[in-house]
């Protein structure tokens, strides 16, 4: 018994043995289990997009087991296939561990990149007009769409659009050709045509031949005559997800239909404000609002002056050129003639007019609804207008300054309350209230009327003016010109007082046009 022991206890030392050596021999030999090495970092765990797909023995092996799934999941499709890949790898250093299997890993990988698969079924085309920027999914849906920005204008589909390289271009960019469907038709014409070169000669020889004679109306081909895009177009071929994509509707919707753009007015002779918003379709106070130079209803406005207005307009800009026939009563110019005798504010009718009336062919330019440009091309009156001829003055007229340095305005032109006793209650000028002795100057330059004494204005002077016009100072206290004396604008006349029919020492002054009185104010400079 005792022998048969031992034995049992020696077969289980060598039975340990076998066992330690097998593990042994799997760590170093196996190729699922990485040998322990002290040499940092020996076996990783790989994360794709966040996700964990296996154990590998190196960040190289993940890289490479990535491509292949990516091969995997592109195969078999003829689509360009785009994958979100974001490769991580979180070492470890272990005496022996095992790594997954190879196939394993890309199954897992290839599982989590096919729930980040972007495709595209076509290649697609990026449009820029100005700041828009559409996304289309053929070249035949770019076309559709600038073909309808044309079509909103050519009721008879006259012209067609066509896409071509842009010579100007260092990268392969598309812009357009808009051209017309009859030239289409003789370009392929004139393709296939043998005898187009001798056709060409011919026609060439009979226009020397035939002389150049003058169109009757029945002789234009009104309509259409020319149409382009007014903003620069660049197409770009692009890869893009559906998502991305503009539905056909839309774009096309996004470049024909009106949207609201800022636009200039220019104030014409005779334009108010609620004119304009009248004819241009704007509420008053959303005009006021646009435009910092308007504080309100009754802002001053200036012939020439430019307003901000806001015009309904396409996205995309159409240029155009029509024949067309019209009917019309028309205005002769106004005819000036200039007199040197008279003042720019003088002028007198010597022929009233009368309109006339005419047939036109006329060569006319538009962009989009709007009319830019007209030029007759043929013109047959039916009875002539008559001008009107003005007489007008081409001297400039002489200016008013005021005639005190400083002072106070005191009382103002027109009904005032409570004058002192023998004062009128309506001012006929206006008063600066100023210490006696103030220079006061000759408001514009003239000839004295009269200087001295004068009841109610006490000492005053009077001065007329080349334009007619009479200025008055009263309430002097000296008198420094004479009667018939001629000054000059600017030149001191009198010093200020308090004579006559006075509250204090002020300067009273008055401008009389036609021998009446009116508010200085409004003509001093």
């Amino acid at each position: 018994m005792e022998y048969i022991t031992h034995y049992y206890k020696r077969m289980k030392v060598r039975n340990l043995k076998i066992t330690i050596l097998a593990v042994f021999v799997s760590i170093f030999f196996l190729p699922s289990y990485v040998a322990f090495e002290r040499t940092g970092n020996n076996m990783f765990t790989v994360l794709l997009n966040g996700t964990e797909v296996g154990v590998v023995a190196s960040p190289e092996d993940a890289a490479q087991y990535v491509k292949e799934a990516r091969r995997q999941i592109a195969s078999g499709s003829d689509e360009l296939v785009l994958a979100e890949s974001d490769v991580e790898t979180v070492g470890s250093e272990v005496l022996w561990g095992k790594v997954d299997e190879r196939e394993q890993v890309i199954s897992n990988m290839a599982q989590v990149l096919a729930g980040s698969i972007r495709k595209t079924l076509n290649r697609s085309y990026v449009v820029k007009i100005n700041d828009l920027m559409i996304n289309l999914s053929s070249k035949n849906e770019v076309l559709s769409v600038l073909q309808a920005a044309i079509d909103k204008y050519d009721s008879e589909k006259k012209y067609t659009v066509d896409l071509l390289i842009d010579p100007t271009r260092e990268l392969s960019v598309l812009t357009t050709n808009v051209i017309s469907r009859e030239q289409v038709r003789e370009q392929v014409e004139e393709t296939v045509s043998l005898n187009a070169g001798i056709d060409a000669e011919i026609a060439e020889i009979f226009e020397t031949v035939e002389p150049d004679l003058e169109k009757d109306f029945e002789d234009y081909d009104l309509g259409l005559v020319s149409m382009d895009f007014g903003d620069t177009i660049e197409v770009v071929e692009a890869y893009l997800s559906d998502e991305e994509l503009t539905d056909l509707p839309d774009a096309i919707a996004q470049v024909t239909k009106d949207q609201e753009k800022n636009g200039v007015y220019e104030v014409k002779a005779g334009d108010t404000l609620s004119g304009i918003s009248f004819e241009t379709n704007i509420p008053l106070d959303r005009l006021i609002e646009m435009n910092d130079t308007l504080d309100d209803e009754n802002s001053l406005i200036r012939a020439g002056d430019e307003l901000i207005i806001t015009v309904p307009e396409p996205e995309l800009t159409v240029e155009r050129q029509e024949e067309m026939y019209y009917e019309e009563d028309y205005e002769e110019e106004v005819i000036y003639i200039d007199n040197d005798d008279w003042y720019t504010t003088e002028r007198r009718t010597l022929q009233e007019p009368s309109a006339g009336h005419r047939k036109v062919v006329a060569m006319v330019s538009f962009e989009n609804d709007k009319q830019v440009k007209k030029e007759i091309i043929k013109e047959e009156i039916t009875y002539q207008a008559v001008a009107k001829i003005v007489e007008r003055g081409t001297k400039i007229p002489p200016t008013y300054i005021k005639p005190i340095s400083g002072g106070r305005l005191s009382s103002n032109f027109g009904r005032r309350k409570a004058p002192k006793r023998g004062a009128s209650t309506y001012h006929k000028g206006i008063d600066w209230a100023t210490p006696t002795g103030t220079a006061v100057v000759a408001s514009s330059g003239g000839t004295v009327a009269k200087a001295g004494w004068g009841s109610g204005y006490g000492y005053v002077v009077y001065i007329n003016h080349p334009d007619g016009r009479q200025t008055r100072y009263g309430h002097l206290s000296k008198v420094l010109v004479s009667a018939g004396q001629t000054v000059s604008q600017g030149q001191r006349i009198a010093l200020s007082g308090n004579t006559g029919v006075s509250t204090g020492p002020h300067v009273h002054f008055e401008i009389l046009i036609n021998g009446s009185q009116v508010n200085p104010l409004k003509y001093l400079n």
